[in-house]
């Protein structure tokens, strides 16, 4: 039998050095054992900087439900044009500090504050973003204008 874990803020602060270390800065910590167990259960930490690619989930079981730990980000969800639909700044302990983001819409997220880290569960098994889910009007991780896009979303909680 395992033993509980506890969540405390030196195990907050363990993962959020992880992400601030990774290229992409961000960390998983995957409560789930395998890819392909049926339910992802994670703590995700985000750091300044890091390029979430605006990208959907097509899959009627992939509502992802999002909480927020520590720290703060922005939500943005977009049509299927690329036009920004809606916005939402989440905080732990703030007036928002939860989302569900249904499947099939376009979304990313932006870190606000340095130590940022949600819970987030969603369906699984794990797969690949296909081309559908991807953002067509957005550049992937690693091609050119990222930089300038990342701007782009930033400025909308400037």
């Amino acid at each position: 039998m395992k033993a509980p874990l506890i969540i405390d803020q030196a195990f907050l602060d363990r993962i959020s050095i992880q992400a601030k270390e990774s290229p992409r800065k961000r960390k998983n910590f995957n409560f789930h054992t395998s890819e392909n167990d049926l339910s992802h259960r994670l703590l995700n930490a985000i750091e300044p900087g890091t390029y979430i690619p605006p990208h959907r989930h097509l899959d009627p079981n992939k509502d992802e439900s999002m909480v927020m730990v520590r720290g703060k980000m922005g939500a943005v969800f977009f049509d299927v044009d690329g036009n920004i639909a809606q916005t939402a700044v989440l905080s732990a302990g703030g007036p928002v500090g939860a989302i569900n983001i249904p499947f099939g819409a376009f979304h990313s997220l932006v870190a606000l504050a340095s130590g940022t880290v949600f819970f987030e569960a969603k369906a699984g098994p794990y797969a690949l973003l296909n081309a559908e889910e991807r953002a067509p009007w957005a550049p992937q991780e690693g091609e050119a204008g990222v930089a300038g896009y990342l701007a782009k979303l930033e400025r909308l909680f400037a």
